[in-house]
């Protein structure tokens, strides 16, 4: 008897995989804190954040001024304008998320009301674990038909952040009473976008029960009900607005909370302007003002209570990123298509004139896109940085590793003659010429442009960089228009040269793209306001949500920070790296700050 050894070792095989044990794919198991990259900075035992006092008294009451109005009590929907202190980001003291941020760190979540979440290795799905205790503040509980309510209204008619990133959701299913589970769908190229798991972790959770016979989509004076440490107590419309403790309020012995919402009730006041806020504030009509006019700050508290040392004025310094704030060129346009006159600008800015003379030395030079943090690429690059823009060679410039990224910052008028002086060879090398006083482009055209300008205030640095490009044959103008043409203009890249800025967390991610990927810089209304087209901007701004560690993202993004910053897509100017506060003296704040800086709500009373 003969047989055929080929289809009895096929059976051999298949036997032994039928009886060989398959590896088990990893389950999620429940943690109590997610990062975005690493590992979170606190253990699961930790009893309080380092920036807060758990011992902090409570009571008394907090006032604070603001300028502008109000005209609806829904933060969540594009019509009207919320009161400050309702929203669900900075000092959200009604509404909670599902998770809270440490600011102790660059991007990490803890529990709240989901006590803990399960998190698929590739960031595909997420579940939250509500917390039992979880409930509003009339007493209902939190349930997981709350979270799924929350997540389909603010879909489809909540604010556009919102609406764009919770469509990333593909589905979003409940899976018990207190168990709710999100996947997210992946991108065209099959990418799971790896911050959906905290994005969702921030969602702020409305109550189902209050919501179901009203439209969500309409504003509305009624006092809201959130499970938040305060409940809004009175309002006077566009005037001022009180919240107070809820003295039933569900988490307030959790780590996460001890030491914040100290106060029995927060007032906030608002003003006409700021002017007549800042003479309210001398008065001790409202207790803490942050000041963001480097000039008043110098110069406007010079007043008997500061004297008396009733009040205190503190330069609160913090390791956030700044804003990237420039003259940014519009590269669609000449005669900024040439680099060689872009770089060549970058010298004619006197920025510790400026600094000195207008700001009072209060500002720093801005050397980077993210500046003020360890995102800010080094002068030069090493390490696993210089391994990426290896593999660029060729592609971009030679001097990206071997020229420092220092703008030049002159201190005194010899020395800028001399920065104008390299200017005008850097532009007589590029094939520009003088002729008559005036700058003559390689197209025979005199190089002149328009400044736009969204605010008068501003038109004082406009005019000396006009300045200063006159002496180097280049004549611009420079245009102030209202907000309504401004934004117009700038979502149409309408402008030669506008000034404004970029605004970039410790944690980046796929905002980097609408910032200066080629698909943004036709897309009118995307923040890729220069025009950058260039694939390995591209392939660097793509790699930054993928990091899987700090060490990688960080490295990706000084890479990024690096091409942008030798692209000289701006002409960079200044930031200072701490918060300017004044506050009376009867309240009090930790000794340390965060990662971040002041933390408004840690504060606390007499």
């Amino acid at each position: 008897m003969s047989f055929s050894a080929k289809p009895f070792l096929k059976n051999i095989l298949i036997a032994c995989v039928l009886l060989t044990p398959v590896a088990a794919i990893a389950t999620p198991q429940p943690v109590e804190a997610l990062a975005m990259t690493g590992t979170p900075l606190y253990p699961t035992n930790f009893t309080h954040f380092s920036y807060t006092n758990p011992d902090a008294p409570k009571g008394g009451i907090l006032k604070l001024g603001t300028t502008g109005t109000y005209d609806s009590l829904n933060p969540f929907i594009i019509r009207g304008q919320p009161p400050f202190g309702l929203g669900s980001g900075t000092m959200s003291l009604v509404y909670e998320s599902l998770m809270t941020r440490g600011w102790d760190e660059p991007f990490t979540l803890y529990g709240l009301i989901a006590q803990t979440v399960e998190v698929a290795d590739d960031r595909s799905s997420i579940i939250f674990n509500l917390n039992p205790a979880a409930h509003f503040s009339d007493g209902t509980p939190i349930t997981a038909e709350d979270v799924l309510f929350s997540y389909e209204t603010l879909r489809d008619k909540g604010r556009l952040n919102h609406r764009t990133y919770y469509k990333k959701v593909a589905v979003a299913e409940k899976l018990g009473p207190l168990r709710v589970k999100f996947t997210f769908k992946p991108d065209n190229k099959g990418v799971i976008d790896r911050e959906m798991p905290l994005i969702m972790g921030l969602m702020p959770v409305i109550p189902k029960h209050d919501w179901a016979n009203r439209d969500f989509n309409q504003t509305s004076l009624r006092a809201p009900v959130g499970s938040g440490p305060y409940k809004v107590s009175a309002i006077d419309v566009g005037r001022s607005i009180t919240y107070e403790r809820d003295p039933k309020w569900w988490a307030q012995t959790l780590p996460a909370m001890r030491g914040l919402y100290n106060f029995n009730k927060i007032r906030i006041d608002y003003y006409r302007d700021d002017s007549v806020s800042l003479q309210a504030f001398k008065a001790g009509q409202y207790d803490l003002r942050r000041e963001s006019d480097p000039t008043k700050w110098a110069t406007a508290y010079d007043f008997p209570a500061a004297h008396e040392n009733r009040v205190r004025l503190e330069e609160l310094g913090h390791h956030r990123t700044e804003p990237a704030y420039g003259f940014i060129f519009n590269t669609r346009r000449s005669p900024f298509t040439d680099p060689a006159l872009r770089a060549a600008l970058e010298y004619s800015f006197e920025f510790n004139w400026v600094n000195k003379n207008l700001f009072h030395g209060m500002y720093k030079r801005i050397d980077s896109f993210f500046p003020n943090s360890e995102l800010a690429a080094p002068p030069l690059p090493e390490g696993e940085e210089r391994d990426i823009l290896e593999k660029y060679r060729g592609q971009i410039p030679d001097s990206v590793f071997t020229d420092p990224l220092t703008p030049p910052e002159a201190p005194d008028e010899e020395s800028f003659r001399t920065e104008l002086l390299t200017a005008k060879n850097m532009l007589k090398e590029a094939g520009y010429e003088v002729v008559n006083d005036q700058l003559i482009g390689t197209d025979g055209k005199p190089v002149m442009f328009e400044i736009m300008l969204s605010d008068p205030i501003e038109e004082k640095v406009a005019l000396n960089w006009a300045h200063s490009l006159r002496r180097l044959g280049i004549t611009a103008t420079i245009h102030t228009v209202d907000s309504a043409q401004y934004q117009s203009r700038l979502a149409g890249f309408d402008f030669d040269v506008t000034l404004n800025k970029w605004f970039n967390s410790l944690s980046p991610g796929n905002e980097q793209m609408y910032f200066w990927g080629s698909a943004a810089a036709d897309q009118k209304g995307s923040r890729n306001y220069a025009g950058v087209k260039d694939p390995v901007v591209d392939d660097l701004a793509a790699a930054i949500p993928n990091a899987r560690t700090r060490a990688d993202l960080v490295a990706a993004t000084h890479a990024l920070d690096r091409v942008l910053m030798s692209g000289h897509y701006m002409l960079p100017l200044y930031y200072q790296g701490a918060d300017d506060i004044a506050s009376w003296t009867s309240l009090h704040h930790p000794d340390k700050m965060s990662l971040y800086g002041n933390v408004l709500e840690a504060w606390w009373g007499q």
